[in-house]
């Protein structure tokens, strides 16, 4: 299948542009960088010989057929030339078949990384729901932090207060990986018990972590946080950075500020005081 680099036409272009043009604007690279949005929509609108006469933003439109687009998608990306924004726009203008298409990328194993990503990041753009138990799924079982989880969080959270009852419900069989996740996703989602519970967890077992689910504790702004916070606010091996996101999360709950506490010899403090 022939992947046509756009990224290479529209530097060509660009170049010949700058050529013809340069002395127009004394070639002054400000006022021309300024001018290259204007001259990539030009470039998208002129019929193209490298194209047949087509324009580039008419090419893709040539296809009809979702499964054909996403069978292209995987062509550019094993044979690494750069995916089109134009290819992608055509995709996601075809609704509810690039969505049918989609599915499989992001449910089943042995999909290239790059085409795995790029299909989430489509369905997201369609606003599909469809994936939310398969993103669910993924996250519960990561036994350590990845990408692919992080790309698929994002999108349960765009999906809203809708995927809250379903990740509780997967919330018992996750691994701590997917944990921590859930608990970013979850803490926007005040009032379930379980909730506030899997935050004080993972703020107690994951000490490399606790200025962030302090953080999501502030958010979440149940002050019965408190007595747990403060207690770590004290903690004598306690570092820069996590004691100024415990004082805050303390204080965003009602509590009192800790007193300030000597932290010279702290390499975050250290390098913080220099900056």
């Amino acid at each position: 299948m022939d992947c046509i680099d756009f990224d290479k036409a529209f530097e060509r272009y660009m170049t010949a542009w700058v050529r013809e043009n340069g002395e127009k604007y004394k070639n002054n690279m400000d006022v021309i960088e300024g001018m290259m949005p204007d001259v990539y929509m030009e470039f998208l609108a002129r019929p193209a010989d490298w194209l047949d006469g087509v324009a580039p933003q008419d090419y893709f439109a040539r296809y009809a057929d979702a499964g054909e687009l996403i069978e292209l998608l995987g062509a550019y990306i094993d044979q690494k030339v750069p995916v089109p924004d134009l290819l992608l726009e055509r995709i996601a203008e075809l609704g509810e078949d690039a969505e049918a298409a989609l599915l499989p990328l992001v449910k089943g194993s042995g999909v290239p990384e790059e085409m795995e990503m790029t299909a989430i990041s489509l369905l997201r753009e369609l606003e599909s729901a469809a994936p939310m138990r398969a993103y669910i799924d993924f996250i519960a079982a990561m036994e350590d932090p990845d990408e692919r989880g992080d790309l698929r969080a994002e999108a349960l959270l765009s999906m809203g207060e809708d995927a809250v009852a379903p990740i509780l419900e997967a919330l018992p069989a996750a691994k701590a990986a997917g944990r921590d996740v859930f608990a970013d996703i979850l803490s926007n989602y005040p009032g379930d018990e379980r909730i506030f519970r899997l935050l004080m967890e993972r703020f107690a077992q994951a000490a490399d972590k606790r200025a962030l689910f302090a953080s999501y504790l502030a958010k979440l702004g149940d002050p019965r946080a408190l007595d747990a916070l403060n207690d770590a606010a004290r903690d004598p091996e306690i570092n820069y950075l996590d004691y100024v996101e415990i004082a805050n999360a303390i204080e965003a709950l009602g509590g009192d500020r800790p007193p300030e506490r000597e932290f010279s010899g702290d390499p975050y403090y250290e390098s913080l005081k220099h900056m």
